[in-house]
Order: C-alpha cells, then structure tokens, then sequence
C-alpha cells in the first residue's frame, strides 16, 4: 500500500517534549502501558502529529465496533458454548468446545472464526490479566441470536440441554501478547527517533517523529497531510490458531455436537465485564 505524505515545512514548533520520559517508561516492564501511551500522545500533539495521536488514543480508549483492527489485536481463540442440562434431579454446567463449521449459518456468514478481536484499551487489558493467569472467555457480536438458533435446532432433535451462552476461549498470555507487541512498537518508534537525531540533539523535531512514525507505526503525516495507515503483519501465537479468510467456501458441517456420546462437562467460574463485551474469567484448578 502506498504512504501518501504531506509536508511538515509549515509546523513551527522547534522542537518535540517527552522523548526521554517515554523512553524511560517503555524500557520499564513494571511501567504501566497506559502511561507510556500517554505521553505518545502528548508528543504526538507537541510534534503536530494527527495520525500519531489517533494511533495512541485508539490503544488507549479502545478501538470502536466499526473500526478496523490492527494485526496485531486479532489472536487466536478456541470457539465454545456453555451449557446447561437437567440430569439426575438437577442442572449440570459444562463447556464444550465446537467448530466454526458448527455455528448456525448467519455466525458463519458473519466470518466468525477461531480469531478473536481484541478491542479494549490497554488500562483495561492491564487490569484483566492482573485478575486471572488462565482464560478470558469473549462474545462474539450476535452471540445470543447464535445460541437460540442452536437452541431450537437442538429441540427439534429432541435433545434437553440448553445452549447458554456462544464464546470465544482467548488465553491470557495471548492478551499479554498483545500488550507487548504495543509496547514493542513504542520501543521501536523511540529508537528511530533516536536515529534520526544527529549527536548534540537533546529533543527531537516534527520531521523526525514523523520519520519514526513511518518506520516504527507505519503511519505518516502531520495535521493536514494526506494520510495512509499500514498495519504491520502479525504472526499466531504458539499452538494457536488462526483464520482471516471470510468468504472461502465452508465445508459440509459435521454432525451436532450435542449429540450426547460427545458431550465433555468442564468447570466454569465467574463473570466479567470489559468494553461492552461479555467476559468470563476462568480461573484454572
């Protein structure tokens, strides 16, 4: 994708505050995220950088339903339903993993697949992970429509156990994953910067944020430039996996998974909330 570029010659700011405090607070692991973020931000407004403070506050807010993702904020997710079944005098809970192939026909119209997006900002991310070092579970949009689909076909096979719930399994580490990789990119846009200023420089100028910009973010372009944003690639994480291809054709679906020979019961434990999407921490025994 091309990078269209717009000048910088017009900003008369002498020079860029706060490279060393973000410099110090991404080396720092114990530092909070949020903070480094923070003070992209303000660098970002010292330097006139339109594209560079959308970029920080998107990871600090959290990215909308309608805005596209970067890479790195899709991870790997095992696709599940919780249930529950009315068995020897009372109700049993259990999970059970499925296929995306087993998703009623709009889910899989829809492109849900074993990726899970990863939209809250870092705060919120930061103060999930501190809960719980197992699984985090997370709706996907339409989950309820997609649980009384399954629901009524599950009746007209006769079956008794009731769909409760559609979600994606997403492990911690994945999370932290994706927190580092933000950090990570911190650290790469402070060392361009860094580059680009000649011995003696103490702070660096607009044209040299904006140059880091492009290397570390692949975004360019001070206010009123011409913009284009080039996510980077990503790669799954170990042993996960992952599925970006919306319109390839589903196989033939297997047979229900609720048919009782297949069923196998797992603990589940309490529930969270986070951005306005559904999340249960699961907490390993």
């Amino acid at each position: 994708m091309s990078v269209g570029r717009g000048t910088l010659d017009a900003v008369t700011t002498p020079d860029v505050r706060g490279l060393q405090q973000l410099e110090a607070a991404v080396l720092d692991d114990t530092a909070s995220l949020a903070s480094a973020l923070r003070l992209c931000l303000m660098m970002g407004g010292y330097a006139h950088h339109q594209e560079l403070r959308s970029w920080a506050l998107k990871e600090l807010d959290g990215y909308e339903a309608g805005d596209e993702l970067p890479p790195y904020r899709q991870v790997p997710a095992a696709l599940e339903v919780a249930t529950e079944l009315y068995a020897l005098g009372g109700f049993r809970s259990g999970t059970q993993r499925i296929s995306p192939n087993q998703l009623p026909q709009q889910a899989r119209d829809r492109g849900i697949r074993e990726t899970a997006p990863i939209r809250a900002g870092v705060a919120e991310l930061e103060a999930l992970i501190a809960r719980t070092d197992a699984v985090v579970n997370l709706s996907p949009p339409g989950s309820a429509e997609y649980a009384l689909l399954m629901n009524e076909e599950q009746r007209q096979l006769g079956n008794d156990a009731e769909i409760m719930s559609v979600h994606w399994q997403v492990s911690v580490p994945s999370i932290e994953g994706v927190l580092d990789r933000i950090r990570t990119r911190l650290t790469q846009f402070v060392a361009e910067v860094r580059a680009a200023m000649p011995p003696g420089q103490q702070n660096p100028d607009p044209r040299q944020i904006d140059t880091a910009a492009q290397q570390a973010l692949h975004i360019s372009g001070g206010d009123n430039s011409t913009i284009n944003v080039v996510a980077p690639n990503a790669t799954a994480d170990r042993g996960g996996t992952a599925s970006a291809n919306v319109n390839e054709p589903a196989p033939a679906p297997p047979q229900p998974w609720w048919h009782r020979s297949s069923v196998i019961w797992t603990a589940v434990a309490a529930l969270a909330t986070i951005a306005g999407v559904v999340v249960t921490v699961v907490v390993a025994k």
